[in-house]
């Protein structure tokens, strides 16, 4: 309605219609709401299921079968449900937006599957005309309606013969568009009907050329009663190998009723990712809302797959996801606790299948433990951590080493470990996802333990000095390497340690670490960003190269008179003792490498050409 001026302008002020493009909305539909046209006989059921149980509470007595028919001409579907008068038609079928369900049809909202009054609209991703023929349940004296709409927009209305139609109900008939006609295949059809209302309240069935499908097969799997505990299981597993296609390392029943969810969880025969939440198969009152559902279990819960039906949570509006609000916030708990809870009990009733479940998912344990220090406490003598005493749990390790040394990385880790274990000093690796976060947690568990960040001077302090006469023959070496090392920032030192096959050791701690980068960041600096970091140089951290004494290699380094050879022996055992970090080189200590082994390499060619001018 449009309120103009007497020259016929438009009023200020005036208000105006929106102008729908249906042909826009389903193409918007199909390639932006929906994640494919397949779920047009989703709506066809989710209508019939709704018509079905409005019309319970008036006529309790009704049939409550659905009907599917595919034929040439394309598919239809019949319900018995409520029905719907002329107004009806154009309320709801006409106008783009609107729910019955929501607005109308009497009975409790969390009865109803559709909320969003789309309903029929989405069948125009697969269909070029709807004809739905309906007679209301509610008003015995309307007439049967037809109602016929176009892909472009129309729709015609008409009053049909009450004499023809006597019963109750709705039929929709879709033809296929062009280009849509395999969504009509008998088989697919069986198989989307299958897919999405195998566990709807009501009996479905699909006929196709005098066969008749059934699609329905009743309550799901986890809320049927079995006459054995083992018979139960073995039902769950079966189910879930049909259901998401692998063959489960366990099962977890899940019941949180009182929220208004069931279903079961499948333990991943394989890791999971831990950077990717699992996506799950939603139902939603028996209709399947999909199959890739995220957001149901905790993050932590990488590890398992679940299956669930709800009639509480809210769909989204494309139902093929769950909306995120307080009430799935609840349910997620609810459903994390119980995870939880099935591992706190095999973990202390049945150790071997505790066993099975760690070898695969050991890191899913950690995540979880991580957020629950009381699961951490019943986990403890069974997660497996890497240290200087081996792969052992940590209540063993703790049993050894009252204060507990923890490294940040797995380099920092690899490049102490043999020493360290040498010397009797207890360090974890901390660089695996979770451990560190795990280890700190230890002072709250166990009482009398320390956890400290792992520090070079520690190692340094451990490992025994050399008697002062023994040192002073040293002197030489250790000035010249000094000297060698200083523009690495790397000072040296000489101590006895064990193992013997063991040269020389780099230490540096997180100081020395973090100056070790900021120098390596200002050789492709400008001249800005030099300055800068020139101004954050510290003057005491520097990494430390310790020689063994014990050594046979270092002992023989003092017999070495050529001082340009025993500056490349000294650039060597530095290079060897850098690769034994396993971190990545520095393009100084590439070159460094390189030239040292460029020269022992001329050196030994050198020597054999030497002595074979002795031998003629």
């Amino acid at each position: 309605m449009v309120n103009r001026t007497p020259n016929g302008s438009a009023a200020v002020g005036a208000s105006y219609s929106f102008q729908v493009d249906l042909r826009g909305i389903v193409d918007l539909l199909s390639h932006h709401l929906y994640s494919s046209p397949r779920v047009y006989l989703r709506e066809l059921l989710q209508n019939a299921v709704d018509a079905i149980t409005a019309r319970f509470p008036s006529d309790p007595l009704t049939s409550s079968s659905i009907r599917l028919v595919v034929d040439e001409t394309g598919l239809r579907i019949s319900d018995p449900g409520v029905g719907l008068t002329e107004a009806d038609v154009h309320r709801f079928l006409a106008t783009i937006g609107r729910s019955s369900k929501r607005d109308d049809i009497e009975g409790a909202r969390r009865e109803f599957l559709g909320q969003f009054g789309i309903g029929l609209l989405a069948c125009f991703t697969v269909a070029e005309t709807i004809r739905v023929v309906t007679r209301s349940a509610i008003d015995s004296s309307a007439l049967p309606i037809e109602w016929l709409a176009a892909a472009d927009g129309t729709y015609t209305l008409r009053a049909l013969d009450p004499r023809e139609h006597l019963e109750p109900g709705t039929t929709v008939w879709l033809t296929p568009r062009a280009g849509a006609e395999s969504w009509f295949a008998p088989n697919r059809v069986i198989d989307l009907a299958r897919e999405f209302g195998s566990f709807l309240p009501y009996e479905v069935t699909v006929e196709s050329d005098g066969v008749v499908a059934p699609v329905t097969e009743g309550i799901p799997v986890w809320r049927r009663n079995y006459p054995t505990a083992g018979e139960r299981r073995t039902a769950l597993l079966d189910y879930g190998v049909r259901a998401l296609g692998f063959a489960p390392l366990d099962v977890i029943e899940l019941d949180a009723r009182a929220a208004g969810v069931s279903g079961v969880a499948y333990v991943l025969p394989q890791p999971g990712n831990p950077a990717e939440s699992s996506a799950h198969r939603v139902y939603l009152k028996g209709m399947l809302l999909g199959d890739a559902v995220r957001g149901v279990l905790p993050d932590w819960a990488f590890f398992v797959r679940c299956v669930i039906d709800t009639d509480t949570l809210r769909p989204t509006a494309s139902r093929e996801g769950l909306y995120e609000d307080e009430r799935l916030a609840i349910v997620r708990e609810a459903l994390g606790d119980q995870v939880r809870d099935w591992l706190t009990e095999i973990a202390a009733a049945q150790p071997q299948r505790l066993a099975e479940f760690l070898s695969v998912h050991a890191l899913g344990v950690k995540a979880m433990a991580s957020h629950s220090p009381d699961l951490l406490r019943i986990m403890l003598p069974h997660l497996m951590f890497e240290t200087t005493d081996g792969r052992v749990p940590l209540t063993e390790f703790t049993r050894n080493h009252r204060t507990v040394r923890v490294t940040s990385t797995v380099e920092e880790f690899r490049q102490v470990a043999p020493t360290a274990a040498a010397q009797g000093i207890g360090i974890i690796n901390g660089g695996y996802t979770y451990d560190r976060d795990l280890v700190a947690l230890l002072p709250r568990l166990l009482h009398g333990i320390e956890v400290v960040d792992l520090d070079a001077d520690a190692i340094t302090a451990a490992l025994d000095p050399v008697d002062p006469a023994e040192e002073l023959a040293f002197t030489p070496v250790l000035g010249l390497a000094r000297t060698v090392l200083d523009p690495l920032s790397c000072d040296v030192i000489l101590r006895a340690f064990q193992p013997v096959s063991v040269p020389a050791l780099y230490l540096d701690g997180r100081a020395a670490r973090n100056e070790r980068t900021r120098t390596e960041t200002i050789e492709g600096a400008d001249e800005l960003w030099t300055e800068i970091l020139g101004a954050l140089e510290a003057a005491a951290p520097r990494a430390r190269l310790v020689l063994n004494y014990h050594s046979p290699i270092v002992r023989r380094l003092t017999r070495i008179e050529d001082p340009g050879f025993l500056k490349t022996a000294v650039e060597s055992l530095y290079g060897q003792a850098l690769l034994m970090t396993h971190r990545p080189l520095r393009a100084a200590d590439t070159a460094l490498l390189n030239r040292a082994f460029g020269e022992f390499l001329g050196w030994a060619t050198q020597r054999a050409a030497d002595r074979g001018e002795e031998t003629e």
